[in-house]
C-alpha cells in the first residue's frame, strides 16, 4: 500500500500540486458550542462581560482560515480568496458556519474547518469565566466544490 503523505522511505512529505491547475474551488464546516441557559441569556443581552462574542468569534475564525497552513504542517499554502464565518445564537449555544473559497490546486476544507474550531475556541475563551462548562461539539465539513473530485455535500 502507498501513501500520499509518505515517501518511498516512509518520511512525511507535503503532496506536490505544482503540475495542477488553479480551479476555483470552496468547502463550509460548521460546529456548535454548547453553553448554560445563563451564557445564551448573556450572549442575547449582550452582557458578556469580556465583550462581543460573535464579533470576536467571526474575525477569529476568518483569520484561522488564513492561517491553517501554519496549523497543519503537510497543509498546503494557499490564497484564501474569501472567507465567511456565520454565527447563531441558538437556545443551547451558538452555532457556527464557515465557508472559504479559493481559486487554487488544492481544495480549502481545512481551511473551512479551522476557521469553525478557531471560532470555537474564541467563543469559549470569550465565556469561560461565566461557564466552565462550555462544549465544542459536532466540527464537520458539510459541503464542497471544485477540483477533480467535484462537488460533496453531507447527508443530513
Amino acid at each position: 500500500m502507498s501513501f500520499t503523505h509518505l515517501d518511498s522511505r516512509g518520511h512525511a512529505r507535503m503532496v506536490d500540486v505544482t503540475e495542477k491547475q488553479p480551479t476555483v474551488r470552496s468547502a463550509t464546516a460548521c460546529g456548535f458550542v454548547r453553553v448554560a441557559p445563563e451564557t445564551v441569556a448573556a450572549l442575547r443581552d449582550g452582557a458578556v462581560p469580556k465583550g462581543d462574542v460573535l464579533a470576536v468569534a467571526r474575525i477569529a475564525g476568518i483569520q484561522g482560515a488564513k492561517k491553517c497552513a501554519d496549523l497543519l504542517p503537510l497543509a498546503h499554502v494557499i490564497g484564501v480568496h474569501g472567507a465567511t464565518v456565520d454565527l447563531a445564537i441558538e437556545d443551547d449555544g451558538v452555532a457556527i458556519e464557515a465557508t472559504v473559497r479559493t481559486a487554487d490546486r488544492t481544495g480549502v476544507e481545512m481551511e473551512a474547518l479551522t476557521a469553525v474550531t478557531i471560532a470555537a475556541l474564541s467563543i469559549v475563551d470569550m465565556v469561560k469565566g461565566i461557564d466552565r462548562s462550555a462544549l465544542i461539539e459536532s466540527a464537520r465539513i458539510v459541503a464542497k466544490t471544485g477540483g477533480r473530485s467535484g462537488s460533496w455535500t453531507r447527508e443530513a
